[in-house]
């Protein structure tokens, strides 16, 4: 087994292409650490740079607690699973599993033995003789996957190995892929930007956006305790709702959250009241989930926003319902792109800035300890606004119909709040 350690590690392609600025991260031995973000994010640059596959620009790598930057790739003792699988389609199932024990010279019995009872645990035992070309795409996987374990490798790489099948086999092979690395205990680096391959295989997600670390911890703690507000949004299976509110204290009774036609208390008792104080006179954005938002009778005297239905939307085990209420809903904030050239290696923006302020807290160590924090703070107000409409869920059955009066009830424990450039007000609790 082995430990990943990534210390401040940027990538900067030519032409000053930043693809991952300044990242910190631990992997622990036996641990399945996935990483999580949108299409370009700089997550399969990071996988590559683990294997050797590229360069590291700035900052170091260690694996096993030894300084890999300049390693070899056959010096590292990864194995690694792509996208497609990358099988050799002149040899059969039996002969591209074993092929890197051959190159190693095994026993030759030994290699028998070992592909035999591999292919019985990844159910191809019955395709050994077949070659790539004759299997299914879920086949084909199993057969990469073998091929890479065979060997057993300290660390274990999976660049996004379920994207190209379709559902039903993702769930399948998903199910195969977690019990069989807890199993092997081998360290699992796990690339992704499905939100439910994350939530479901991973021990900790790491999430990063413009090749910057977004948030750190367990399913649980990134679902329900996000650092920001990108991370909120990105594993909500329904679109969240960001809400742009002004913070109040009238005649310091109460915190008010006022969204203009519609308000929210909050009491000195909450034990966020105090940090949301700080940003009197100011607005921020309030997150909610729709499963925090429910359709409740004229006589609840709770948080209410009122609204018009505008649609509804049948999703088969549940309805979701798009309410007009005259709230400003914001768009999910970006951090500046650093990767604009090579300067970004030299300072964070911002937003950049405040994030890892919040990660210093979630990452173990002094891994951030190099980072320079902003000199100087500027109010910055998003520009980007979506329709003002909640999304409420409903459940199996509508309570509502298209053009309805409705009356919703929020759930003031389950708000998340952040600054207008996406930072958490509240710390998160890890």
């Amino acid at each position: 087994m082995s430990t990943v350690v990534l210390d401040n590690v940027s990538k900067v392609y030519p032409g000053g292409y930043l693809a991952v600025d300044r990242m910190s991260l631990r992997a622990e031995n036996g641990e399945l650490l996935v990483l999580l973000g949108p299409s370009g994010c700089g997550k399969s640059t990071l996988l590559r740079m683990i294997a050797g596959l590229e360069e590291v620009t700035e900052g170091d790598l260690w694996l096993g607690g030894t300084l890999a930057n300049d390693l070899a790739p056959r010096d590292r003792d990864v194995a690694m699973v792509f996208q497609n699988g990358a099988l050799y389609p002149h040899r059969t199932v039996r002969g591209n599993i074993a092929f890197p024990l051959e190159i190693a010279k095994a026993d030759p019995v030994m290699v028998r033995e070992r592909v035999t009872e591999l292919s019985k645990a990844l159910h191809i035992d019955e395709t050994l003789e077949r070659r790539p070309g004759t299997l299914s795409g879920g086949q084909r996987q199993r057969v990469a996957m073998g091929r890479a374990i065979v060997r057993q490798p300290s660390l274990f790489l999976m660049d996004e190995p379920l994207s190209n099948l379709d559902a039903g086999m993702r769930t399948e092979l998903r199910m195969e892929i977690s019990s069989l690395v807890r199993s092997l205990g081998v360290t699992t680096i796990y690339v992704t930007h499905d939100q439910v391959e994350a939530l479901t295989l991973a021990d900790r997600i790491a999430i990063m956006n413009r090749g910057v670390l977004q948030d750190l911890g367990t399913p649980g703690q990134v679902y329900n305790d996000p650092a920001t507000a990108f991370t909120a949004a990105f594993l909500s299976s329904q679109q969240l709702n960001l809400l742009a509110a002004t913070v109040r204290t009238p005649q310091n009774q109460f915190i008010l959250l006022d969204f203009g036609p519609h308000q929210i208390m909050i009491p000195w008792t909450d034990p966020r009241a105090y940090v949301i104080s700080q940003h009197v006179g100011h607005q921020i954005i309030v997150g909610l989930r729709p499963d925090c938002l429910a359709p409740v009778p004229d006589t609840f005297e709770g948080p209410t926003f009122l609204g018009r239905v505008r649609a509804l939307e049948y999703h088969g085990h549940e309805w979701l319902a798009y309410v007009e209420s005259g709230l400003t809903s914001v768009a999910v904030p970006e951090p500046p792109d650093p990767r604009r050239g090579a300067s970004g290696l030299g300072a964070s923006p911002l937003a950049v800035g405040r994030v890892r302020s919040v990660l210093r807290r979630l990452v173990p160590g002094n891994l951030f300890d190099g980072d320079a924090e902003p000199q100087q703070e500027q109010e910055q107000v998003s520009g980007h606004h979506r329709r003002a409409d909640l999304i409420v869920r409903l459940g199996s059955r509508p309570v509502w119909r298209a053009g309805e009066s409705a009356r919703v009830g929020v759930d003031v424990t389950r708000l998340m709040l952040f600054t207008m450039d996406g930072a958490r007000i509240d710390p998160p609790q890890r």
